[in-house]
């Protein structure tokens, strides 16, 4: 793993973060490929590239910006592939915040590395009643 490909990968997850920060569909998609596996919170189950139309209507549904902190990041880095794992929360003025997984798998091309696969996911209380857990903070 290089230090400048790990270097460029957590760039592009600030950028992505920037880009949310500043309700920004155009600069969030940039950070995808065009034809990325997204697993998001929100139906569907899985799609084949951004929705910029869905994300231009759930960008539209916070007052202020939106704050993505991201703990426990981890970045694995191949020559052309590389994964970042991170616990992330979200916070505006729509809610306080809900906490959240994230996995990312990410590909080097000739414009520079972007976002192949995302996978979101909400932990869930294992007592019976499978309520999101999303009270949880890293």
């Amino acid at each position: 793993m290089t230090s400048t490909a790990k270097d460029e990968i957590l760039a592009l997850c600030r950028r992505l973060g920037d880009a949310h920060h500043g309700k920004d569909a155009a600069a969030i998609a940039g950070c995808y490929l065009a034809d990325a596996v997204i697993f998001s919170l929100a139906p569907p189950l899985t799609e084949r590239g951004l929705d910029r139309n869905a994300l231009a209507g759930w960008l539209a549904t916070w007052v202020g910006p939106i704050i993505v902190d991201a703990a426990d990041v981890d970045v694995a880095v191949g020559e052309d592939i590389a994964w970042c794992t991170a616990l992330n929360r979200m916070r505006g003025t729509k809610t306080d915040g809900e906490t959240f997984r994230t996995t990312m798998g990410f590909r080097r091309t000739a414009d520079g590395w972007r976002i192949a696969h995302d996978h979101s996911s909400v932990p869930f209380h294992m007592d019976g009643s499978y309520r999101a857990a999303t009270e949880l903070t890293p």
